[in-house]
């Protein structure tokens, strides 16, 4: 089996995320969410201090960029041990600065693990609405369990219990650990929600463990669309169920006079304006016509869900209206500039509109960024693409289409390309039985550019589903131990680049009460 991505890079943008827990002020807020998220944290004495201190380090980086508070995203955390111990709960930080103080602060619990009773901890006093540290009513509730995988216990039972009250179920496990039952455990699908990653490596899923939480808790709340010069779409959440109506008012922005209380627009009462329009939607509705605006101006609105007898906090946002279109000027070649065709070695360069009647030639400039020898190609005046050959292998390059005019003027367009990078396959696989549920899989690889290894196994399909798990592993490891596999288990393992990943192998492991090795090379 193999996998292969092919990736063709128009314009390259890098996003450059930076950030510590010791640093809040420089973190970007992701002001995009509400719900309650419980960390089910393993505290016990099969956890090294090292292992703990790891944990709780990666949760800090974790939950670092989310907005908190009781319109936001609200943070509990509860620790398994002899005694599981709720170290704090929904309503204890509103802040970052106060909730990163809090878990350089949590201390190891030691002791057995005891997550049976932490569960029933979580589920009676934590995640169920109504209780003084319970979460809120109406909107997603999600728990991540971080353990060594070491002795779960009998945890299936609660955590069934939890997802059949709506909350997520995630699950990360520093350890091998008993496979089936944290699959079990985890809310599908199991390849989005159980994470399998060495302790050292945690950083690794960081941010897909966060975009995992933010699709569960995404907030839409306050959105305004199709914006044009004198009208917008204004769309929001449902908190009325039919009962009442929106009491909807915008007008334009006075310079210097917008002041959102509490710090963050989109979920608190906005301050009074000056002329604004009102309408009034039913409480089943879901948008409304913003009409007869201003052109190129900026306007704040607000809407008030109306319902007696429960009081709702006003929502508000702002938005600028479209200028008024210009008269658009004649257009000049070249006025866009494409890419396709990407390969390691030639890209194909295509731009428009053909003018033969203005221009007299093309001449397409290409050279590595960022100081790499200029190489040019003269077009006639009938081409609007050519293939740039002989480019090296997953390497930017600033290409640039000048347009050579009969009146002696020219009009230049550049666009950044990359070629496709080399993503040498995995040369050799090969799987040994271990006792009758166990496979030790080892392969070779040492390619330049490599990020790493994705290891998959899946054992037959049954009538039900079919039992299937991934595992990621750094670039210096070439074997790991599969525990707890199901008989005839498929086992494929792939190299990973930058842009994509390389050919892979696959070999299926058959037990027996002897050990066996399989292998498959190129």
């Amino acid at each position: 089996m193999g996998f292969r991505a092919v990736l063709t890079c128009v314009v390259l943008s890098f996003y450059l995320q930076a950030g510590s827990s010791q640093d809040v002020d420089a973190v970007p807020v992701l002001n995009c969410c509400e719900g309650d998220v419980l960390f089910l944290l393993d505290s016990s004495g099969s956890v090294s201090s090292f292992d703990f201190s790891h944990m709780l380090s990666f949760l800090s980086d974790l939950v670092l960029p989310f907005s908190l508070g009781p319109d936001q995203v609200r943070i509990g955390l509860l620790q398994v041990g002899t005694d599981p111990h709720l170290e704090f709960g929904f309503g204890a930080y509103s802040s970052q600065r106060g909730l990163q103080s809090a878990l350089r602060r949590t201390k190891q619990l030691g002791g057995d693990t005891n997550t049976e009773e932490a569960l029933v901890i979580a589920k009676e006093r934590v995640l169920r609405s109504g209780m003084p540290e319970g979460a809120r009513p109406g909107l997603p509730r999600v728990l991540v369990w971080l353990t060594d995988g070491v002795e779960p216990g009998d945890v299936q039972g609660p955590m069934a219990d939890l997802r059949e009250d709506g909350v997520a179920v995630l699950v990360v496990s520093t350890g091998r650990g008993n496979y089936q039952i944290l699959r079990d455990v985890a809310s599908p699908p199991s390849e989005e929600h159980l994470y399998f990653v060495d302790i050292e490596d945690m950083s690794i899923i960081t941010e897909d463990l966060r975009n995992a939480i933010i699709e569960i808790i995404r907030a839409e709340r306050l959105q305004v669309r199709d914006i044009s010069s004198t009208s917008a779409e204004l769309f929001w959440r449902p908190v009325l169920a039919g009962a009442g109506h929106y009491d909807i008012r915008f007008g334009p922005v006075r310079s210097g006079n917008v002041e959102v209380v509490g710090g963050s627009p989109g979920t608190n009462p906005l301050t009074e304006f000056g002329h604004y329009q009102r309408i009034v939607r039913p409480g089943d509705s879901s948008s409304a016509k913003l009409t007869n605006l201003r052109p190129d101006t900026k306007y704040l609105v607000t809407l008030h869900p109306v319902s007696n007898p429960e009081l709702f906090n006003k929502l508000n946002t702002t938005f600028t209206t479209q200028p008024v279109p210009p008269v658009k000027p004649e257009v000049q070649s070249p006025a866009q500039v494409s890419v396709s065709e990407s390969t390691m070695n030639s890209v194909r360069v295509s731009w428009g509109p053909l003018q033969p009647d203005l221009v007299q030639s093309y001449h397409v400039e290409y050279s590595v960024l960022p100081a790499g020898k200029l190489h040019v190609v003269k077009v006639s005046n009938t081409q609007n693409s050519t293939l740039l050959t002989n480019l090296q292998p997953g390497t930017q390059y600033l290409v640039t289409v000048s347009a050579r005019y009969f009146s002696g003027r020219e009009r230049a367009m550049s666009v950044k390309v990359c070629t496709e990078e080399v993503l040498p396959a995995l040369a050799d696989l090969q799987l040994t039985t271990v006792g009758s549920d166990s496979v030790k899989v080892q392969w070779k690889g040492s390619a330049d550019g490599l990020r790493g290894y994705w290891v998959t196994w899946e054992g037959e399909p049954t009538h039900s589903s079919i039992q299937r798990s991934t595992l990621y592993l750094p670039p210096h490891l070439l074997s790991t131990t599969l525990t707890q596999v199901p008989p005839n288990t498929r086992v494929c393992v792939s190299p990973v680049y930058k842009s994509a990943r390389g050919d892979g192998l696959c070999c299926t492991a058959h037990f027996s009460s002897a050990a066996l090795t399989w292998s498959h090379r190129l």
